[in-house]
């Protein structure tokens, strides 16, 4: 199968209005993105796409997501992520307003992706009466250094290995188990505050690190004494759930950065460039693929399988209609209508 690129159009900020932005995305149904502005006119086709007045369950049923954790608890390697640049969306459309917190939860209505999905989880567990272990990472790349969100104390650097059996790997990491909304939610904005962000000139509160939450699914295998040799027959499955929150991508003159910004900026743009790269390679026929260099970043080693390998995948692009925003927002388009073309193997 191919990666699900998802888009969302958010609307157009107090900001954006007050200064006289024009609107030039525009969506069309059926999957269809046009962009119309001076010297552009371009229609784009995706899986879904979703307009500024789309709810948080309509991304979360129209996008596929349902189905991610479903195929997730079956024992395969799902991955969803979301990218487009600062202040277009992402964070919102993974977790919902960045105000809340457990003492003031969200609206239910505005919960995001990763709380949908947690509801979903935890309902089929259920319904389906099977013995599952649940259990939670949650990790950031800032800077190029892998660092954990749920490790008591000061965010350190973990080492990233390879190993045959597992692929690319974060050492050391904590993984937490989970048996309840409140527990796994509670890990989430636990993290989420631990989180490296900044204020600059688009965005107020920017996300200046990429985060990775992985749920990890296990179905405990039981087997009367008498069928111990039988075991294999009947082996216990190991599922993943990933959401990446992906750092924003803009130029760096945009931001208004200096100093220690304006390297968060670049560690964010190499990435995000490396990234770029591996999905332009993989949408190549495979006969005519080169060779794919997830070593180029700590993002794309650690995101390796869910594009190219044995993962399931889910893109979620987070524009800007704002004429202002045209060039990022072409850039976006274009990075998903390459990752459309990209196949795996799950």
């Amino acid at each position: 199968p191919r990666p699900h690129p998802t888009f969302r159009v958010r609307p157009l900020t107090c900001t954006e209005t007050r200064r006289g932005d024009q609107q030039v995305v525009h969506s069309l149904g059926d999957g269809a993105v046009h962009v119309s502005a001076a010297r552009h006119d371009a229609t784009f086709g995706f899986s879904a796409v979703f307009d500024a007045g789309a709810s948080q369950e309509a991304v979360f049923e129209g996008s596929g997501m349902r189905q991610l954790v479903e195929l997730a608890m079956d024992g395969f390697s799902c991955t969803v992520f979301a990218f487009g640049q600062t202040g277009s969306g992402k964070t919102y459309t993974l977790m919902g307003p960045l105000a809340q917190s457990e003492a003031q939860p969200a609206s239910p209505a505005l919960l995001g992706l990763m709380q949908r999905s947690f509801t979903c989880l935890l309902e089929q567990s259920r319904s389906r009466g099977s013995d599952l272990a649940l259990s939670a990472s949650y990790l950031e790349i800032y800077n190029e250094q892998v660092r954990d969100l749920l490790s008591p104390g000061p965010p350190c650097a973990l080492p990233l290995r390879w190993s045959k059996t597992r692929g690319f790997y974060v050492e050391n990491q904590l993984s937490v188990e989970f048996e309840s909304l409140e527990a796994i939610v509670s890990l989430l904005l636990q993290g989420s505050q631990r989180r490296r962000t900044s204020a600059h000139a688009l965005n107020r509160h920017s996300s200046r690190s990429h985060a990775l939450l992985t749920v990890h699914i296990r179905s405990r295998a039981h087997h009367p004494p008498t069928l111990v040799l039988q075991a294999s027959a009947c082996p216990s499955k190991h599922g993943t759930l990933c959401f990446v929150d992906l750092a924003g991508s803009e130029r760096v003159k945009e931001t208004g950065s200096r100093g220690e910004l304006s390297v968060e900026a670049n560690s964010i743009n190499r990435s995000l460039l490396a990234l770029g790269h591996c999905i332009s390679l993989l949408a190549k026929p495979r006969g005519k693929r080169t060779h794919i260099p997830y070593r180029d970043s700590k993002l794309t080693r650690l995101l390796a399988r869910s594009l190219g390998g044995s993962g399931i995948t889910l893109m979620v692009a987070c524009i800007s209609p704002s004429s202002r925003c045209l060039s990022e927002t072409l850039s976006t388009l274009h990075y998903a209508s390459r990752a459309r073309r990209v196949t795996t193997r799950p």
